[in-house]
């Protein structure tokens, strides 16, 4: 298991973090993404789409709780669990079959349905840098070799030594 932590300045250097990401992410990969209404998941979201090769534009699945996104060598599922109240939601909404060995599953707000989530290979947290909240840090975790070369990714494109 390798950690990784980033200071991000700005709403540039989370897409840039998350764009080093997702250039670096391989079909069957989940990618968790946790911290505070505002902290940046869905502007590191967008960086990952946009690393992935999307260029079209990137919707918060808050209130469709899932947007799915087609890639030329994967599907990728972005999640937004902030809605759920408990973990049986996930039962009824059927998101089990998303997850699978050709698709990558980004999962906004993962301690919502915790107990229902296979193992991330990356687990992403973001959080205020100071009381004005100016400037986010990323601590990452990673714990499969895929997501090992994620974080050694973002490292690189952050210029933070690892």
């Amino acid at each position: 298991m390798r950690t990784l932590a980033v200071a991000l300045a700005d709403a540039g250097a989370t897409r840039r973090a998350g764009a080093a990401l997702g250039a670096a992410l391989t079909p069957g990969m989940v990618v968790t993404l946790a911290g505070d209404l505002g902290a940046g998941k869905t502007t590191l979201a967008r960086g990952v789409l946009s690393g992935c090769g999307w260029a079209g534009p990137v919707k918060s699945p808050s209130f469709a709780l899932v947007e799915h996104y087609p890639l030329s060598n994967l599907y990728l599922y972005h999640f937004d669990f902030y809605r759920f109240d408990e973990p049986g939601e996930w039962d009824d909404a059927g998101f089990a079959d998303c997850f699978r060995d050709d698709s990558v599953c980004l999962v906004e707000w993962p301690e919502r349905v915790a107990s229902r989530l296979p193992a991330a290979d990356v687990a992403i947290s973001l959080a205020y840098a100071g009381p004005e909240h100016e400037g986010r840090t990323l601590d990452a975790v990673a714990t499969t070799e895929a997501g090992e070369r994620c974080l050694s990714a973002i490292a690189a494109a952050m210029g933070v030594a690892r």
